[in-house]
């Protein structure tokens, strides 16, 4: 299962994230759920770098472990990047097809 814990802060602003481990919807190369995952975080990061003077810290490794966290507040255009993927992965998380191998938890930092 992949877990994501959204950081949020106590506006209930995000202002990062961690995703780790694999779905194993499928076999490897093949696992949609991971590639979609993979798709609207790494789009997410990419996007933010390229779209806005924020800065931010990542750590990332070979296994699909992703931490991110922006410095500082994030602008309107980070908020709305970060919003989009929490979007995509909530609507994930609640389809029955894919419920069972993503898990989304919110916390408070």
């Amino acid at each position: 299962m992949i877990k994501i814990t959204i950081y949020q802060n106590a506006e209930s602003k995000c202002i990062g994230f961690c995703s780790e481990g694999h779905a194993e919807y499928e076999e490897l190369g093949q696992d949609i759920v991971c590639a979609a995952v993979s798709i609207l975080v790494i789009n997410t990061i990419n996007s933010i770098e390229t779209f806005t003077g924020d800065e931010f810290i990542l750590d990332s490794d070979e296994s699909g472990f992703v931490e991110y966290h922006i410095k500082g507040d994030p602008s309107k255009e980070t908020s709305l990047l970060l919003d989009s993927m929490i979007l995509g992965l909530t609507s994930m998380e609640g389809n029955e097809d894919y419920r069972d191998y993503i898990d989304i938890i919110f916390e408070e930092v």
